[in-house]
């Protein structure tokens, strides 16, 4: 039993150390530690402690049903933290928890009475799978629904297999031999659970053990760029430097097309000097200079700066800040990161017709600056290859395909991230995702 106490309890650091911040991580690491202590119980009756085992029991029973509930309620973002009515919820989630410990408390021997504790905690559980799997199928986003995908795997068998084994078998057989079948499933979410983290994630646990694949696919274009544009650009001195003593050696009254020919060699060679700096200033690795932003101020300055360009595409430009939050951030990066989205966004919009919405909002986890146009919106294979370098659904001579992977790589510095979403029926959003930790107010400077 005390294999599977400290299984669970490394299972519950591992989530904590990973990301903290995260809510969803401090509550499956929350009814991780109460499912963990169970395994205590036998080994304190085993050395006489036998109200003190019962105690264990007690508290595992009873505890562990709400933090399952709560971290499927948080993960799912069912209901929405954001309201009122959720911080009152969770405090009357907490009562038949409170009613079954004052219960077992106040009687002698620590009594547990499965039939109560099935009345409440069975719907808790079955509840939180539904959850679980409402979450999955509501996620668009490929590679966020591969990962919740795999924690539903991960848990809602295992979190069935308590109900029926434990809460079940125990309301209508009490000497019901559990253990053997439930830890059967514990071990199988264990170690699913770690072989899945290097291949896919675990509630972000991936980011731990293994590179997430746009980083890695950012630092090759970034390094094949470099070799590229060092190269190309020694080349190209050649060429220029060729081109220039030839013009010299010629002599007067050569033939006008000799001239000509030189021309094409000398700008030709300064096409592709500036098409390979394009190139590497796009995927190098972001250096910021952060300072605290007012993001509303930011957003609208940008927004004015592609006003014409919308008006000449006839597309209609709006701009809703809801929020005037403070962020810490590099503002020449965000400006052409946000600019670059406004860009995609206009020529995206039908012309005439065409309407593009900036919009800021704050949540409690983080600030969201966000832009969406009506245009012919985008497939769900070509949203999940949006953000890799050369990818790109334009057509163009000028078009490289690192306008997105510019973004992302931008968001990436600060911590953020950067959220594509679109549906083949039309309309694509775009949003910068600036978390917690680099907003210094929500509302306006001071």
């Amino acid at each position: 039993m005390l294999y599977y106490f400290f299984a669970l309890l490394a299972a519950a650091i591992v989530l904590l150390v990973n990301d903290i911040r995260n809510a969803a991580n401090r509550w499956a690491a929350f009814f991780l530690v109460f499912a963990a202590i169970g395994g205590l119980a036998d080994t304190a009756a085993d050395t006489g402690l036998s109200i003190a085992a019962r105690g264990i029991e007690l508290l595992n029973l009873t505890v562990t049903p709400y933090g399952v509930l709560m971290f499927a309620m948080t993960y799912s973002g069912l209901p929405d933290r954001r309201r009122k009515p959720y911080s009152l919820l969770r405090w009357l989630l907490l009562l038949p928890v409170f009613a079954m410990l004052a219960a077992g408390l106040a009687m002698p021997g620590l009594p547990i009475r499965y039939g109560w504790l099935l009345l409440w905690s069975g719907p808790y559980y079955v509840i939180s799978c539904i959850l679980l799997v409402l979450a999955l199928w509501r996620e668009k986003d490929t590679r966020k629904r591969r990962q919740r995908l795999v924690t539903t795997l991960l848990f809602v068998p295992t979190l069935l297999a308590v109900l029926m084994f434990i809460y079940v078998a125990r309301t209508f057989a009490p000497d019901f031999p559990f253990f053997g079948y439930v830890a059967a499933f514990i071990s199988y979410s264990l170690a699913a659970g770690l072989l899945l983290a290097f291949a896919y994630g675990v509630l972000g646990v991936r980011l731990r053990f293994e590179r997430d694949p746009l980083e890695s696919a950012m630092k090759a274009a970034s390094s094949g760029t470099n070799l590229l544009n060092h190269t190309i650009k020694n080349e190209i001195g050649k060429i220029a430097i060729s081109a220039d003593n030839a013009r010299r050696s010629l002599p007067p009254g050569v033939d006008e097309e000799v001239q000509q020919h030189l021309a094409i060699i000398e700008r030709s060679s300064e096409h592709m000097r500036a098409m390979v700096e394009r190139l590497h200033g796009r995927t190098k690795a972001i250096e910021l200079r952060e300072e605290p932003v007012r993001l509303d101020l930011l957003a609208s300055s940008v927004t004015e700066d592609y006003r014409e360009r919308a008006e000449r595409a006839q597309v209609l430009v709006e701009i809703h800040c809801r929020c005037a939050p403070t962020v810490v951030c590099d503002p020449v990066h965000v400006r052409e990161a946000l600019g670059n989205l406004l860009a995609n966004a206009i020529e995206a919009s039908p012309s005439p017709g065409g309407r593009v919405e900036v919009a800021l909002n704050a949540g409690k986890r983080n600030v969201t600056l966000s832009v969406g146009d009506n245009g012919p919106g985008m497939t769900r294979s070509q949203t999940a290859r949006a953000f890799e370098p050369f990818y790109s659904t334009k057509n163009g001579a000028n078009n490289y395909g690192l306008g997105l992977s510019y973004v992302y790589n931008v968001m990436h510095a600060h911590g953020g991230s950067a959220e594509l979403s679109g549906k083949e029926s039309g309309g694509v959003a775009a949003s910068l995702v600036f978390p917690r930790k680099k907003v210094l107010r929500q509302n306006g400077g001071g």
